[in-house]
């Protein structure tokens, strides 16, 4: 800044922050759309103004370093720009830069720490990658195998996620899928791009893609979308690879005859898109097709749906920053179902599911009870008591979110 308070641009930083970002927001031309409709704005006075953010970090003032950590990368602004900015890119762009000028928030080095040691970000031991499997009997994946099951960090370590995973094996095993798990299965990398470490990304990415190709790996079914993400938009291609998310790979299951819902399930139940799957890859009908085949089951849409869903605020590495009371987008997404009146926010994410639980639990709010789409499916299969992924009390046959 100069003596007269002006700020006077940097050549230097010009071209460093330019080089990051790649060009990528040279169409923008400053309409705000992106600003206008950031769900920030909903919980707090100013949303991310991604134009700012890139004018503040080329004239290295203060002020850019901690908004960049704001976005989930939820591509809500994405979908609405004019000019098809790819806005999640510049952020992950100036995040790459915060690292070399060492602004990182307090938290995300120890998690990438994890990541290179244990090989998750949730700072847990290798040796309980498999403790979610724990008496299923599952083998490892063979070349002869219909499909490879990918846990990912997640539905491998975090107790509320690990139901989730349980109750898809059942319903693989109801439609006969040959499938098998990786022995030591590696993290995909998520969490390491979402934080702009894009080198060591690399070296993630070209290990696993070895490890995949050698194994003979072609479908790959995956529980989170952001796994799906990743191999889906961010790994090599080889000839038969088809990575797949779980709501997908089950309609081809339910349309194919192999996946049928013998059991009622008297309800309704609405259904939250996750960003991930749905702005990013467009997955907005499968889902609906497994709730739909629920026999007793009525599918309520949410006012704000589909390519207009609202983010539950865990994407993007929010999963590992704190967000405040009162600013998570999740307690206006519970508000909104609430306003349905349906039984169950039914999603097909881990990490929405923990944000929405938090944000259900925080307001005190009973119904509608936050599940998996493979947690109401599984209710509905025949299969023994005695194998259920569900814990006491939420069994086949018993009731859930105030019905029976």
């Amino acid at each position: 800044m100069s003596e007269s308070g002006v700020r006077v641009l940097d050549d230097l930083v010009w071209d460093e922050v330019s080089a990051a970002t790649r060009g990528a927001a040279a169409p923008c031309f400053s309409c705000g759309v992106c600003t206008a409709v950031c769900p920030w704005g909903l919980v707090q006075k100013e949303p991310v103004n991604v134009r700012r953010l890139i004018r503040l970090a080329q004239l290295g003032a203060d002020g850019w370093g901690e908004a960049i950590w704001l976005c989930t990368t939820c591509g809500l602004c994405e979908a609405r720009c004019p000019r098809g900015v790819p806005v999640s890119e510049i952020i992950l762009a100036l995040r790459r830069l915060a690292w070399d000028r060492r602004a990182v928030p307090k938290g995300l080095p120890s998690m990438l720490w994890a990541i290179h040691w244990d090989g998750n970000p949730w700072d847990q031991p290798p040796s309980q990658r498999e403790a979610w499997a724990k008496g299923l009997g599952l083998t490892p994946f063979a070349s002869g195998d219909e499909a490879l099951l990918y846990i990912g960090c997640t539905g491998a370590y975090d107790r509320r996620s690990q139901r989730i995973a349980r109750s898809l094996v059942a319903l693989l095993r109801a439609a006969g899928v040959k499938f098998g798990i990786l022995r030591d299965e590696p993290c995909c990398g998520e969490s390491v791009r979402a934080v702009g470490q894009e080198e060591y990304l690399a070296e993630i990415v070209a290990a696993n893609t070895e490890r995949f190709r050698e194994a003979g790996v072609q479908t790959l079914v995956t529980v989170s979308p952001h796994c799906l993400d990743m191999f889906r938009a961010h790994y090599p291609t080889w000839d038969g690879f088809r990575p797949l998310h779980y709501t997908e790979y089950l309609a081809e299951l339910v349309d194919a005859g192999r996946l049928r819902f013998a059991r009622e399930l008297p309800g309704t139940a609405a259904y939250h898109d996750p960003c991930y799957l749905g702005r990013r890859h467009g997955i907005y009908d499968a889902p609906r097709k497994l709730l739909a085949a629920i026999p007793g089951l009525t599918l309520v849409e949410l006012p704000l749906s589909r390519e207009d869903a609202l983010c539950c605020g865990g994407g993007g590495g929010r999963m590992w920053l704190e967000t405040h009371a009162g600013e998570r987008f999740g307690d206006l997404r519970i508000r909104e179902a609430q306003g349905t009146d349906v039984d169950w926010l039914a999603t097909a994410c881990p990490f929405c599911v923990l944000c929405l639980e938090d944000s259900a639990k925080v307001l005190g709010v009973e119904r509608p009870r936050v599940v998996d789409v493979t947690e109401l499916a599984v209710r509905a299969i025949q299969m023994p008591l005695t194998s259920s992924p569900l814990p006491a009390g939420e069994r086949q046959g018993e009731g859930a979110g105030g019905t029976s």
